[in-house]
C-alpha cells in the first residue's frame, strides 16, 4: 500500500509507541494522587510538558494536554474570548479554518459575541487588507490556521500580528496542526498568544494533543471537574499519551531541514507530473507547505478518482478526512471560488517524511493509467 494521506492521520512512529507501552507498564499511577507512585508518575507528566514548553518557548504552565486538535482548538476559542471579554466581544476568524475552529465561533456567536470572517483569496491566502478594516479596538480574538488542512496554504501570520498588535488588544490564537513537524512553529518565530498541536498528525497516537499559551496569557476552562492540568482541563490526565506527544515533537524535530528539504523534493516532483495533464487544476498556492498538494480533475468526482486509486493501493483524500464522508462542497474552496468544473473533484496528496521517492514514482505509474481509463484511451 501507498499511504498519501499523512494530513488525516500519520502511522505511529515505533519509538513513540513504545514510549506509550513503556509508560502504561512502569508509571501507571494516577498522577494526582499523593502517595509516592503518583508522585513518580506525575513527575514524568511534568518532565514531558517542561520538554515542550521548551520547543515551543514558554513556559511549562501554560502546556495543557488535551485529547486533540479539536479540543484544543475548542478550549482556544471558548476559554480566551470568554477570559477577555471584558475587553469586548468582537471576534475574527478566517473563513478557512478547520470546523473545530468555524463550529465553535458559530456558538460564540449566539453566546453575545460578534462573529466576523476574515476573507481569502483565489489561492486561499487571507486578505491582509480586509484584516485591517475588521480589526476593531474591541476585538478580543483572531484566529486564522498557519497551514490549510487541505490546500497547505501558508497563512500570513507575521503580517497578521502585525496588524492585530498596531489596531487592537486582541489574542492570536493560531492552529498549528498541520504545520508543526513540517515548517518551524514556536512563540518566538511567531508573534501569536496560543498554539494548537495534535500529536496523531506527527506520528504520534490519536487522542492526544495540546493548546500552549504564551507566558502570562490567561484563560478560562471549558471541562470542569477536578482542576487537573492547573484547572483548566479537568479529567485525569494520561500520562502515557503526554510522555508519547512529547517523543513525537521531539522525533518531528530531529532534522528537521533535511525533512523540510525532502517533503520539497517529493511534492516538486509531484507537481510536475500533474501539471502535464490538460484536465488537472493545481489547486495547493505557490506558497505552500511542503507536504500538501490539492489538485482537481476537471468534471471528475473526486470519489472516483479515490476510488480508483484505492483498488491500485494507492491512498489519497478528497480535501479534507473531516469533511470527505459529506456530500457538502469544501467550505474552503467555496471561499477560493474554485470553479464549479473543478469544485468536486479535488483530491489531496499529504506526504509525510517516511513516504519515499519509489513510492511517488509507482502512484504517477498508477495516476496516469487511472487517466488514461477517464479520458478513455
Amino acid at each position: 500500500m501507498i499511504y498519501l494521506d499523512n494530513s488525516a492521520t500519520t502511522k505511529v512512529h515505533p519509538e513513540v509507541l513504545n514510549t506509550f507501552v513503556t509508560v502504561n507498564e512502569k508509571f501507571w499511577a494516577n498522577p494526582a494522587s499523593i502517595h509516592t507512585f503518583g508522585h513518580q508518575t506525575n513527575e514524568l507528566l511534568q518532565s514531558a510538558r517542561e520538554q515542550i514548553a521548551d520547543i515551543l518557548k514558554t513556559s511549562s504552565e501554560k502546556v495543557y494536554f488535551t485529547s486533540g486538535g479539536t479540543e484544543s482548538n475548542n478550549l482556544a476559542i471558548f476559554g480566551l474570548a470568554q477570559k477577555y471579554k471584558h475587553r469586548g466581544k468582537h471576534v475574527l476568524i478566517s473563513e478557512i479554518e478547520h470546523p473545530s475552529i468555524i463550529e465553535a465561533a458559530n456558538k460564540l456567536s449566539g453566546q453575545g459575541f460578534k462573529v466576523e470572517w476574515i476573507p481569502v483569496d483565489t489561492e486561499g491566502i487571507i486578505r491582509l487588507e480586509s484584516l485591517e478594516t475588521l480589526v476593531q479596538a474591541d476585538t478580543i480574538l483572531v484566529s486564522v490556521m498557519h497551514v490549510n488542512n487541505e490546500t497547505g496554504a501558508i497563512q500570513p501570520i507575521e503580517e497578521l500580528s502585525k496588524i492585530v498588535r498596531e489596531q487592537s488588544r486582541a489574542l492570536i490564537h493560531m492552529d498549528a496542526v498541520q504545520s508543526f513537524g513540517k515548517i518551524p512553529v514556536d512563540f518566538n518565530l511567531f508573534d501569536v498568544d496560543a498554539i494548537t498541536i495534535s500529536s496523531h498528525k506527527i506520528h504520534g497516537l490519536n487522542g492526544s494533543g495540546l493548546l500552549a499559551l504564551k507566558k502570562f496569557i490567561e484563560i478560562e476552562p471549558i471541562l470542569f471537574g477536578g482542576g487537573q492540568e492547573s484547572g483548566i482541563r479537568s479529567g485525569t490526565t494520561s500520562v502515557p499519551l503526554a510522555v508519547s506527544t512529547a517523543k513525537a515533537m521531539r522525533l518531528a524535530l530531529e532534522d528537521l531541514d533535511g525533512k523540510i528539504a525532502k517533503l520539497q523534493s517529493l511534492s516538486d516532483n509531484l507537481m510536475d507530473f500533474l501539471q502535464t495533464f490538460p484536465l488537472v487544476k493545481i489547486i495547493s498556492p505557490s506558497k505552500k507547505a511542503p507536504h500538501i498538494i490539492s489538485f482537481s480533475v476537471q468534471k471528475i468526482k473526486g470519489e472516483v478518482l479515490i476510488n480508483a486509486l484505492q483498488q491500485q493501493n494507492v491512498i489519497v483524500s478528497t480535501s479534507s478526512a473531516c469533511s470527505s464522508k459529506q456530500t457538502k462542497t469544501s467550505h474552503v474552496l467555496k471561499a477560493m471560488h474554485i470553479s464549479d468544473d473543478y469544485i468536486k473533484g479535488v483530491l489531496r496528496i499529504s506526504l509525510s517524511p517516511i513516504n519515499t521517492q519509489q513510492e511517488i514514482d509507482q502512484f504517477k505509474i498508477v495516476f496516469k493509467q487511472v487517466m488514461n481509463v477517464i479520458k478513455g484511451d
